[in-house]
């Protein structure tokens, strides 16, 4: 149950860090913001700062769960876990905020939440099991 746990935690982290990348660095691209729904390259630069900021949180999250993934597989679990808890939960809530954004959201919200969620549910279960 660990290891599965883990294993969504690293595609959480990962994607994290997908999204930092289309934020932070590629934000500007039509290929980046059409992908966010954005109408047009202006309103691309208009929300630049706001984008990249929000990729930084993003980048943030995934380090904290890839670095609890560390701690867990270096027999530090207490600590571990409290990172991968923490990150993927953050995760998590973060993914039911854009779902409760609008329906346009929801598959990117879906795809932003699932991994978390099951690290967290299968990692809760590892903890219990023990």
């Amino acid at each position: 149950m660990t290891v599965v746990s883990l294993l969504f935690a690293l595609l959480a982290g990962l994607l994290h860090v997908y999204i930092f990348s289309m934020e932070s660095i590629t934000w500007t691209r039509p290929a980046t913001w059409k992908r966010f729904s954005l109408t047009s390259q202006a309103d691309a630069e208009t929300t630049k700062p706001l984008a990249y900021n929000q990729g930084f949180y993003n980048l943030f999250l995934a380090v904290g769960a890839l670095a609890g993934i560390v701690f867990v597989m270096l027999g530090h679990t207490q600590v571990g876990w409290t990172l991968v808890f923490s990150s993927c939960g953050s995760m998590l809530l973060a993914a039911l905020v854009l779902a409760l954004s609008g329906k346009k959201y929801l598959r990117a919200a879906v795809l932003q939440g699932t991994t978390p969620l099951l690290a967290v549910v299968l990692g809760i279960l590892a903890v219990a099991l023990g």
